[in-house]
C-alpha cells in the first residue's frame, strides 16, 4: 500500500503542483507591494490574473507538470524558469502594448518578477528533497524490469541502482537468448528472472511498473514483437538506446516533422547555447583588445626593431566545420612556413628569434588573435588549431581527431592549460591534446570557459612546453 501512494494519486499530485505555482505567483506579488509599502491596486491584479493564465498555459506547452523522477532537478528548475521568462515577456508586452507601464510601480514590479522564480525553484528542491527520503524509506516506489543482459542494461542498472532517491527498485532481467549469449556484469548485477513470456505474466498482474527494453538495435523485430505484447498491459514502457558505441559527441533528441532523430556528434552552440558563447566571445574579447591594444602596438614595433621580416606571421588552419582559416600571431622565427610540410617548434630551436623566445615562452605571440575573435573566426576558448600539414598527417592516425573542428578553434583550450601544447615528439602526446579537446566539447558550460581563462592567466602549466 505504502509503495504506491503517490503513484495511485499521480493526477491529483500535478493538480496540487499547478495550485502551488499559481499560490507563489500571488504571493510573492503580494509580498512586493508590502515590502515597498505600496497599496494594492486594480491594476496589480490584473497583472497578477493575467500572469497566472500565461503561466498555466506555458507550463502546459511546456509539459512542466508530467513525471520528473526519472529527470534531474536541474533540468525541471530550468523548465520552471523558461515558463517564468515566457510570462514576463507577455507581461512587459501587453504593458507597452496598451501603454500601461506608467500604472505599475517598477520596484514591486521587478521584485515580483525577481522573487517568483525564486520561490518556483525553492519548493521544487523542497520537494524533491522530501521525495527523496520518502523513497529512501521505501515510499513511492516503482517495480522496474529490464530486458535483455546486455551492456546498456547493466550501465542502466548501475545508474539506478547509485540513485535510490529515484524510487524504482529493479525485479531483474529478462531475457530469451541462451545464457551464453548475455553479457556479464562486471559487479553483482540484478538477478536473471525469466523469459520474455514470464515479464507478460508479471505485467499483466501489475506486479511490474517499467519495463526498460535494453536489446540491440538490431533485434528490430524481437524488439517490435516485445511491444505488441506490452500494449496489452498497464507498464510503462522505455528503449534503451545504446549509442554509446558510437562515439556521441554532444548527443542530443531532435525531430524533423514526426520522425525522432538523435544527433551521434554534434556542437554544444546551438540555440541559447550559440548565442551565450558568441556574447563570450564579445563582451571579454572588446574588454581584452582594449587593455592590448598599446602593448600589441609595443611588441610589433618591437619586432620590426629587432629582426628583419613582416610583423605578423599568417599560417593555413582549420577552423569551423574544417572550414580553412589564416591564422594571425606576430612572427616569432626567420621563417614563415606554411607549405605541406611544417616542423614543430623544439626546444632551443635555431629558427626562433631572441625577441620570439620571450613572446612565445608568455604566449603573446598569440595576442593578435583576439582580432580574430572579434571577426568570428576564432573564440577565446577552445580547441587550438594546428596547421594544415599536421591537420591532414593526424587526422589518419587519431580516431575522432577531426572532431575538435567542431567549434571554433580557440585562443586557448582545456588542453593548453593542463600542459598539452608545443612539440608533439610522440603520438601519444597529440592524443592527450586531442582527447582533453573532446572532453571540452561534451562538457561545455560558462563557468568552464571561465575557469580556462583564469587558467591560462595564473595556472601553472600554461607555459609548459612552449619553446
Amino acid at each position: 500500500m505504502r509503495r504506491g501512494l503517490l503513484r495511485d494519486y499521480e493526477d491529483v499530485v500535478h493538480a496540487l503542483q499547478r495550485v502551488l505555482d499559481i499560490f507563489w505567483i500571488v504571493l510573492a506579488h503580494i509580498a512586493m507591494c508590502a515590502v515597498y509599502g505600496q497599496a494594492w491596486r486594480r491594476e496589480m491584479s490584473n497583472a497578477t490574473v493575467m500572469g497566472i493564465v500565461v503561466f498555466s498555459v506555458a507550463a502546459e506547452l511546456c509539459g512542466l507538470y508530467r513525471p520528473w523522477r526519472s529527470e534531474g532537478l536541474t533540468t525541471e528548475i530550468r523548465a520552471a524558469l523558461l515558463v517564468w521568462l515566457s510570462t514576463i515577456a507577455a507581461l512587459v508586452l501587453a504593458a507597452a502594448a496598451t501603454k500601461t507601464t506608467a500604472l505599475y510601480s517598477r520596484v514591486v514590479t521587478f521584485g515580483w518578477f525577481a522573487a517568483a522564480p525564486v520561490i518556483l525553484a525553492g519548493w521544487r528542491i523542497a520537494g524533491r528533497l522530501i521525495l527523496r527520503a520518502a523513497r529512501s524509506n521505501g515510499i513511492n516506489i516503482k517495480t522496474v524490469a529490464l530486458v535483455g543482459a546486455t551492456a546498456g542494461a547493466e550501465r542502466l542498472y548501475s545508474q539506478i541502482k547509485s540513485r535510490p532517491w529515484l524510487g524504482m527498485k529493479v525485479r531483474g532481467i529478462y531475457d530469451d537468448r541462451m545464457v551464453e549469449r548475455h553479457h556479464v556484469f562486471t559487479d553483482a548485477g540484478p538477478p536473471f528472472v525469466g523469459r520474455v513470456a514470464e515479464l507478460i505474466a508479471d505485467c499483466r498482474a501489475n506486479r511490474i511498473n517499467m519495463v526498460y527494453v535494453a536489446l540491440p538495435l538490431r533485434a528490430e523485430a524481437r524488439i517490435a514483437e516485445l511491444l505488441r505484447a506490452l500494449a496489452d498491459t498497464t507498464a510503462s514502457v522505455y528503449l534503451v538506446a545504446d549509442f554509446f558505441t558510437y562515439d556521441l559527441l554532444c548527443a542530443h533528441w531532435s525531430a524533423i516533422g514526426n520522425s525522432p532523430l538523435v544527433s551521434i556528434r554534434d556542437t554544444p552552440f546551438r540555440g541559447v547555447y550559440g548565442w551565450l558563447k558568441w556574447l563570450e566571445d564579445v563582451v571579454i574579447g572588446a574588454l581584452i583588445m582594449t587593455v592590448i591594444s598599446l602593448p600589441l602596438l609595443v611588441i610589433a614595433a618591437a619586432i620590426k626593431a629587432t629582426s628583419p621580416g613582416p610583423i605578423f606571421f599568417r599560417q593555413r588552419r582549420y577552423g569551423l566545420n574544417g572550414k580553412e582559416i589564416r591564422v594571425l600571431k606576430f612572427r616569432t622565427m626567420t621563417v614563415c612556413e606554411d607549405g605541406p610540410v611544417v616542423a614543430q617548434a623544439q626546444r632551443n630551436d635555431p629558427r626562433v628569434t631572441p625577441l620570439g623566445r620571450f613572446l612565445r615562452r608568455l604566449s603573446l605571440d598569440e595576442l593578435p588573435q583576439f582580432i580574430q575573435v572579434m571577426t568570428g573566426e576564432m573564440s577565446i576558448v577552445g580547441p587550438r588549431p594546428h596547421a594544415v600539414a599536421h591537420n591532414e598527417q593526424y587526422r589518419s592516425l587519431i580516431h575522432g581527431y577531426m572532431l575538435r573542428h567542431k567549434v571554433k578553434p580557440g585562443i586557448t583550450g582545456w588542453a593548453q592549460v593542463n600542459g598539452w601544447r608545443g612539440e608533439t615528439p610522440d603520438i601519444t602526446w597529440m592524443e592527450k591534446r586531442v582527447q582533453h579537446d573532446l572532453e571540452y566539447i561534451e562538457n561545455w558550460s560558462l563557468v568552464w570557459d571561465i575557469k580556462i581563462i583564469l587558467m591560462t592567466i595564473l595556472g601553472r602549466k600554461k607555459n609548459q612546453n612552449a619553446y
